[in-house]
């Protein structure tokens, strides 16, 4: 039989898909009312926070209720990335509109940059109205840290499962809040514990919460930006594509495999190396069968293409 050519066979990454995955399709739905639901309390605990700050002459509890009026904002964007990013693909995105749920991360490390800077900047500022904060400011910011930690376990966990960034990053800015509450908790507990030693301690407070959130925000953007730059999984995701792909029969060898983000799942591209000898029908068999295994086996995985290379006789 007359040995293949190298480029002779591979199969398109939407060859035969026209929708997203039906299987995936609950699990963003979750997220979105995850999302949805992550935007009232952040809502509820903002308009708390706030009004009780401005009454109370909290410093670090009116910052800490405008980092969480911010995360209203920023929950926001992140339903409208996990919904913009499952749209099907079409011909001008073959691969789907899942960057845009990446994206949606990139633009929410922005917003927490702003949001973090000016608060950092109006707590100095207003570090010369020295005020006594009222005791009642402090069970916003414990009811806060409660809160917080609810959501950031159901968004973490959710978000793992489904390979979201966007609500992973969301996540994270719960997790930073809940940080954010216990340092403008202590702030402000110094304030009220001893005024004439620690007068100034809830305006620090409030710029350490600034830092805070801005820290949170560089995270966000490098995290985010690594699935722009097509940042590889780590190894032993790699590993486990080639472990499936060489349980297939007839395959020989696995010469590259390659794995870019493209939304909640990665697009993987492999070159697999079968007999010189078979024919190209039979060759496309294999690769269908590694597909298909592939997609089956790793659920992290959308799609595979595949590229067939002649195996190397040995000398």
């Amino acid at each position: 039989m007359r040995p293949m050519n190298r480029s002779a066979t591979s199969l398109h990454p939407t060859h035969g898909l026209s929708e997203p995955d039906r299987l995936n399709l609950p699990r963003v739905d979750r997220a979105r009312r995850i999302a949805i639901f992550g935007m009232i309390v952040s809502a509820l605990l903002a308009a708390l926070k706030i009004t009780v700050g401005w009454y109370s002459r909290s410093a670090s509890l009116s910052a800490d209720g405008f980092e969480s009026a911010a995360d209203v904002f920023a929950s926001g964007l992140v339903l409208v990335g996990l919904i913009l990013s499952s749209r099907p693909a079409d011909k001008n995105h073959p691969y789907g509109h899942g960057r845009l749920e990446i994206l949606t991360g990139l633009l929410l490390g922005f917003l927490l940059l702003a949001a973090g800077a000016v608060i950092a900047w109006h707590a100095l500022w207003a570090t010369d109205e020295i005020h006594v904060p009222a005791f009642y400011a402090v069970w916003p910011l414990m009811i806060s840290i409660v809160a917080k930690l609810g959501l950031v376990y159901i968004k973490y966990n959710h978000g793992r499962s489904i390979g979201s960034s966007s609500l992973i990053a969301d996540a994270t800015n719960d997790g930073i809040d809940m940080l954010s509450g216990t340092v403008a908790l202590i702030a402000l507990s110094l304030t009220l514990w001893d005024p004439l030693r620690f007068q100034r301690a809830d305006h620090y407070g409030a710029f350490c919460v600034g830092l805070i959130v801005i820290g949170t925000a560089l995270r966000v953007m490098h995290d985010t930006s690594l699935h722009l730059m097509d940042t590889m999984p780590d190894d032993g995701q790699m590993t486990e594509v080639r472990e499936v792909a060489m349980a297939v029969p007839d395959v020989v060898g696995v010469e590259k495999c390659f794995a870019r983000k493209t939304g909640l799942k990665y697009h993987v591209d492999l070159h697999l190396e079968v007999d010189p000898d078979i024919t190209v029908r039979e060759s496309h068999a294999i690769a269908k069968t590694v597909r298909d295994q592939v997609r089956h086996t790793l659920p992290w995985v959308e799609d595979v293409l595949i590229h067939v290379e002649p195996a190397r006789r040995p000398d």
